[in-house]
C-alpha cells in the first residue's frame, strides 16, 4: 500500500518538507496516548537469531537507521518503534549551523536513489545533549560526529573533541564523519595524518572515563583500495573499534534519469540504488582486510530485503538503511528482520 499510494502522493511534497512533516508527526505521536507503543507493537519484530552483541554492545536486532534523518535526536525514541535495532542521530557539529542554501535534498525515483547536499545543517552539540538527556533510550543510540563548516581542518580535532567530551555519558557508540561530499574540505580529512590526530584526541579522552564509548570512522564508497588500506592501517594502530561503510557518492555513473535533470542538480552526495554495488563492494573488501576481525556497520544502497542480506554476508556485522527507508516505507526495518530470521 505504501509504495502505490502513499509514495505518490508524499512525493509530490519536497524531500526536505516532507522530513520535517514527519518528525513533527512523531513528535506530536508521543502526547498521543498509546500512539508509539501500538507502532512498536506493529513494527517491532523479536527473535533470539536477530540478537547481536557488537562492539560491546548489546542489539535486539542489526538493523539500524542511518545518520541524517534524526539529526538533533529529537525523535530517536519514536523512530526506534519502527523496528530499529539502533538509531544514529546526527550529524552533529560544536555549533548549530545552517547548512547549504536550499534546494539542497533531491529525489531520482526512476534511479530508487536520494542526492542530498543539506551541508550538516543541525541545531549543535548543546541541543543535542538536552535531549539526549530527556528520554531513557529504547534502542542503541549512536551519535555521528562532524566539523562546523567554516572551521579549518587543521582546527578540526579541537571540533570532534569538543563535541564528543560533551556527548559521551549520553550516547553508546560515536562515529567520526569525515567522508561526507557535502562539506567543503570535509573530505580532505580522510589522509593519514588528520585521521591520527582527530581519533587521538578522542581516544585519550576516552582512557579517562568511567564508561568505555566505541568510536568507528565512516568511510567514503569513492576511496580507492590503496587509501582504504591507509584508512585501515590509521585504525587498526589507534584504538578505533569499526568502520561504517559507506557514506554517499559522487558518482553519477549508469543512472536512468535524464542527464540534464541530474547535471542541474548538480553537487552532492547520492544515496540510493546506484550505490548498492559499490557499498557492498567496499564491506567485502574491508572485511577481508580485516580478516573479519573488525566490526563493520554496512550502509548504502540497501534497497531491498536482498541487499539486507548480501551485506550482511559480505561482512557486516550491523546494517542501516536511510533511502530504503524512504523508498519502501514504514514497515522496511520489519521486513528485513523476518528476511534474516528465515536465513537463521
Amino acid at each position: 500500500m505504501y509504495k502505490h499510494f502513499f509514495r505518490p502522493i508524499l512525493f509530490l511534497i519536497s524531500p526536505e518538507a516532507i522530513h520535517h512533516l514527519i518528525v513533527i508527526g512523531l513528535k506530536i505521536g508521543r502526547w498521543i496516548p498509546g500512539c508509539i507503543p501500538a507502532l512498536r507493537a506493529v513494527f517491532t519484530v523479536r527473535h533470539p537469531s536477530l540478537e547481536r552483541e557488537v562492539f560491546g554492545l548489546k542489539f535486539s536486532n542489526p538493523v539500524g537507521l542511518a545518520a541524517g534523518f534524526d539529526k538533533n535526536a529529537e525523535v530517536y525514541n519514536e523512530i526506534a518503534a519502527f523496528g530499529f535495532g539502533a538509531i544514529e542521530t546526527g550529524t552533529v557539529t560544536p555549533k548549530g549551523q545552517p547548512g547549504n542554501p536550499k534546494p539542497r535534498l533531491f529525489r531520482l525515483p526512476k534511479d530508487s536513489a536520494l542526492i542530498n547536499r543539506m551541508g550538516f545543517n543541525n541545531k549543535g552539540a548543546d541541543a543535542m545533549l538536552k535531549c539526549l538527556k530527556k528520554e531513557k533510550r529504547r534502542a542503541v543510540i549512536g551519535v555521528n560526529l562532524g566539523k562546523n563548516t567554516v572551521t579549518p581542518n587543521e582546527q578540526a580535532p579541537g571540533e570532534y573533541l569538543s563535541s564528543f567530551r560533551k556527548l559521551y555519558d549520553y550516547a553508546d557508540y560515536f562515529v567520526v564523519n569525515v567522508s561526507c561530499p557535502n562539506v567543503k574540505n570535509l573530505c580532505g580529512l580522510q589522509d593519514k595524518d588528520n585521521l591520527e590526530k582527530i581519533i587521538a584526541g578522542l581516544t585519550e579522552f576516552r582512557r579517562g572515563q568511567a564508561v568505555y564509548r566505541p568510536i568507528l570512522m565512516k568511510i567514503s564508497p569513492d576511496l580507492t583500495e590503496s587509501q582504504i588500506d591507509d584508512t585501515i592501517d590509521v585504525l587498526r594502530k589507534s584504538g578505533i573499534d569499526g568502520i561504517v561503510a559507506a557514506n554517499t557518492t559522487t558518482s553519477r555513473d549508469g543512472l536512468r534519469t535524464d542527464p540534464q535533470t541530474v547535471e542541474a542538480i548538480a553537487n552532492g552526495g547520492m544515496s540510493g540504488a546506484p550505490l548498492t554495488k559499490r557499498a557492498i563492494e567496499v564491506v567485502r573488501y574491508v572485511h577481508r582486510k580485516t580478516e573479519g576481525n573488525f566490526p563493520i556497520i554496512g550502509v548504502g544502497g540497501i534497497m531491498s530485503v536482498d541487499d539486507a542480506a548480501a551485506m550482511i554476508e559480505a561482512g557486516a556485522s550491523l546494517v542501516q538503511i536511510y533511502t530504503g527507508f524512504i523508498y519502501n516505507g514504514p514497515g522496511f526495518a520489519r521486513q528485513i528482520c523476518k528476511r534474516l530470521i528465515q536465513k537463521a
